[in-house]
């Protein structure tokens, strides 16, 4: 894989559209992946980066603890981009601010608009990438049909029956984070992960076999699903390679975080209820 230090031409072009999928890949305070679907991901410069933000996700407090991010761009025509950068800093005007409320998709939203542009320094990308459907389809049958003999058959639920059936279906997009040996997260595309149970993710290797092969075994993981109505739900576990049937990696699943908005928040381990004090 070749590490390029700028974006070329086609790449800060493909990323000005609100159109896509744009990941943004963070470390929170305890050395853990997050991974938070931000569409407003696109390019300053080949050398730097930018995005709107709107919601009060936990993303925009980890950068600010940790300004080392992992980013994934999929192009509606399935283009894909990938790298790494680092967080710098915000404003709450000028130009770039301007530019993203003048979007459509924030311009016409009577409920909220963009307000705070963060900007990132790109560290390294790897080109335009092509996503390996044969490769994707091949493994996503094989972990259908693996999938039952890898259940966990525990009696308490963790993942409710609408998040089962996101992480479930073969037309969610799925994409796992980790951290790596320098502290940066990596995104990669796990189309093929489907749900075994409430509780465990499975994949067969074939798509990036390379890459998963590279992650240690007993890490946590971040496992992102988003459905093509845009829903999307995370969840965090241990990643276990090369697991049963057919050499099948899995995630069990240990934590569910609802990313959309507009109230974000943990869902597993369930939260004590509080009282609202102050209004």
């Amino acid at each position: 894989m070749k590490i390029y230090t700028a974006f070329d031409t086609e790449a800060t072009q493909a990323f000005e559209p609100e159109a896509k999928v744009g990941l943004l890949a963070t470390v929170n305070p305890a050395g853990l992946p997050h991974i938070t679907l931000i569409t407003a991901l696109q390019a300053k410069s080949p050398e730097q980066m930018m995005w709107g933000q709107f919601t009060e996700g936990r993303s925009k407090a980890h950068v600010r603890s940790n300004p080392k991010t992992g980013f994934l761009i999929l192009t509606m025509d399935r283009r894909l981009w990938r790298g790494k950068a680092v967080w710098t800093h915000v404003v709450n005007e000028g130009a770039d601010y301007a530019m993203f409320n003048s979007k459509p998709m924030f311009r016409y939203n009577a409920y909220f608009g963009i307000h705070t542009v963060h900007y990132m320094d790109l560290v390294e990308t790897y080109g335009r990438e092509n996503l390996p459907l044969g490769a994707i389809v091949a493994s996503s049958l094989m972990t259908t049909l693996a999938k039952p003999f890898l259940r966990t058959h525990a009696r308490e639920h963790i993942l409710k029956p609408w998040a089962q059936a996101l992480f479930g279906g073969m037309a969610t997009l799925k994409f796992l984070a980790y951290v790596g040996p320098d502290g940066f997260p990596v995104i990669i595309p796990l189309l093929q992960c489907q749900a075994a149970d409430s509780r465990r993710l499975v994949f067969a290797p074939p798509a990036y076999r390379s890459e998963l092969s590279a992650i240690p075994d007993g890490i946590p993981a971040a496992v992102f699903g988003l459905s093509m109505q845009m829903e999307d739900c995370l969840v965090r576990g241990t990643y276990h390679a090369r697991k049963g049937l057919l050499g099948l990696g899995s995630v069990d699943i240990e934590w569910v975080y609802n990313s959309m908005p507009p109230a974000p928040g943990q869902i597993y381990p369930a939260l004590d209820l509080k009282p609202v004090e102050k209004f």
